[in-house]
């Protein structure tokens, strides 16, 4: 093998021309190629150059402050945007709303499964996730604004039963974070999160004839990683870049966290209580549906508070928690290390992680909800002009057994008091959550009946159960009243089977609620 080419990023992103079609790496805060997204934010803002470029990544990339995705959120420089998620880059999303880029959100799994076929030559990637979601071809297919003409995908019908059908396309160059790369370009991930999708997007790009750059911390001397721990191999890679350590931080604004990567372990006794809150309110009533030995997938938001109280409950070694980038075990961070698991037993590359899900492998599901309707459906991806995108949401909700969709009741402003066993609203949200219909489709309740899941709705003060003939209103908050603090302040009327349920009155102590003893 000949020794790799070792670049600095502003000679690597000169290796880009017009109108290729570009992936980058990233998860939210966590391993993203920055030197790189600097270098070609650079380039462009003082020559112009490269122009009309397909941008394309599975997850969220960034922090809502320019790093990230939003380096290449730039008129001109993009053409295209394929995306799985926005949040993070609002700038593209921004580009996206004015129409100056063709834009598509694509469920993340869909797109990971993506980069494997287009490795591999398949003509495409076969998948029953998002069929009833506005990820439908009939529904809108994941196009975002008006000069988005062209459906991603296509309705097939195979042995009686549809699914959806992604057409491949070369990916000309990839921009990979990583460790270590060796004199050959062989490639570690060891102080990484998790792989990511990094394998798999460096074969898709190998085969299709273009340009593999890498990330890296630090360029070793050939025969000196350990070849079980090398992820990428020399072959598939054209060109290396060392990033200097502000460009390389294993999450935004942290320093290296051993007990990120399994190489310590941090005791349980050692990670602090939450305090009482609203989402942990949410968080506890929610992890009363937890059990023994399941296997469980936490959003961002009030899911997060899953994972606390569990810990706190003494039963955090009763499941086994996973997070979409990769990590089994352990407990899920947040924030800009969302992505990332204290204490993992395990750091899956992405794609596997995602045929897991896919494949119906989650006991549970606990997610956010922003919004919800008569039918059980659920909407985070778009409010009106606002684009915040689906993730592995689609992904995950449709393939668990069991979903918890978590999440204020109302919006914007609610206040509370929580103690003695009850709740007591000092100033409501001014948004309503619970609507007729949701503005965007991202979860449908009638194609989950249809599969047979089991799927609850939990707020602050009440929570519903999704069954076949609509949403049922089974418990209300101590506290509450029934009338004017649950149903005037939603836009349906749910439907109630006998009495309502009183949630428990641990939930609303600031105390241990003895789950552990309850199981």
């Amino acid at each position: 093998m000949k020794k790799v080419k070792v670049l600095t990023s502003d000679e690597a992103v000169m290796l880009v021309n017009d109108g290729d079609v570009l992936t980058t790496s990233g998860f939210v805060g966590c391993s993203n190629a920055e030197a790189l997204g600097k270098a070609m934010e650079k380039r462009f803002l003082e020559t112009g150059s490269p122009r009309d470029l397909t941008l394309i990544y599975a997850s969220s990339q960034g922090n809502r402050d320019g790093r990230g995705g939003d380096h290449y959120a730039h008129k001109g420089l993009l053409k295209k945007v394929i995306a799985g998620h926005y949040n993070t880059a609002p700038k593209l999303a921004e580009l996206a709303l004015a129409n100056e880029v063709e834009g598509y959100n694509i469920p993340q799994g869909t797109l990971l499964n993506l980069f494997r076929d287009i490795a591999a030559h398949k003509p495409g990637t076969l998948t029953r996730v998002g069929l009833h979601t506005f990820a439908d071809p009939r529904n809108g297919g994941g196009r975002l604004n008006d000069v988005t003409k062209v459906d991603m995908c296509r309705v097939m019908e195979i042995d009686g039963e549809e699914s959806l059908f992604y057409k491949t396309f070369p990916i000309n160059v990839a921009f990979i974070r990583a460790t270590y790369a060796d004199e050959y370009g062989n490639i570690t991930f060891e102080k990484e999160v998790t792989p990511l999708e990094g394998t798999s997007t460096a074969q898709a790009v190998y085969n299709s004839g273009g340009t593999v750059i890498i990330q890296v911390e630090k360029v070793v001397k050939a025969g000196t990683l350990d070849p079980r721990l090398v992820k990428i191999p020399g072959i598939y890679v054209d060109a290396v870049v060392v990033a200097d350590e502000e460009d390389h931080q294993q999450c935004f604004d942290s320093k290296f966290d051993p007990a990120l990567t399994g190489d310590i372990k941090i005791p349980a006794g050692a990670i602090d209580a939450v305090p009482m809150s609203v989402k942990k309110v949410i968080g506890r009533r929610a992890a009363m549906e937890l059990k023994e030995d399941i296997v469980v997938n936490l959003g961002i938001g009030a899911p997060e508070y899953v994972a606390a109280v569990a810990g706190e409950e003494g039963i955090g070694d009763y499941i086994t928690l996973t997070v979409e980038a990769g990590p089994i075990g352990g407990i899920p961070q947040g924030g800009k290390r969302f992505g990332s698991s204290l204490n993992p037993d395990c750091l899956m590359d992405q794609p596997y992680q995602f045929d897991f899900y896919d494949g119906g492998g989650l006991d549970y599901a606990f997610l956010g909800l922003a919004q919800g309707d008569e039918q059980g459906n659920i909407n985070v991806s778009r409010f009106g002009p606002r684009i915040a995108g689906c993730g592995g949401f689609i992904n995950i909700t449709q393939n668990a057994k069991n979903v918890v969709f978590c999440g204020t009741f109302t919006a914007g402003g609610l206040k509370v008091k929580i103690g003695d066993g009850k709740i007591e609203i000092l100033q409501e949200g001014k948004e309503i959550k619970f609507l007729k219909n949701v503005d965007q489709v991202t979860f449908s309740g009638p194609f989950a009946m249809e599969k047979g899941q089991t799927i609850l709705y939990v707020t602050e003060r009440a929570v519903f159960e999704l069954r076949q003939d609509g949403v049922y209103l089974i418990e209300i908050a101590p506290g509450i009243d029934l009338q004017t603090q649950v149903l005037d302040l939603m836009n349906f009327v749910p439907k109630i089977d006998g009495e309502v349920k009183l949630m428990d009155a641990s939930i609303f102590k600031d105390e241990l609620m003895g789950l552990k003893e309850r199981q």
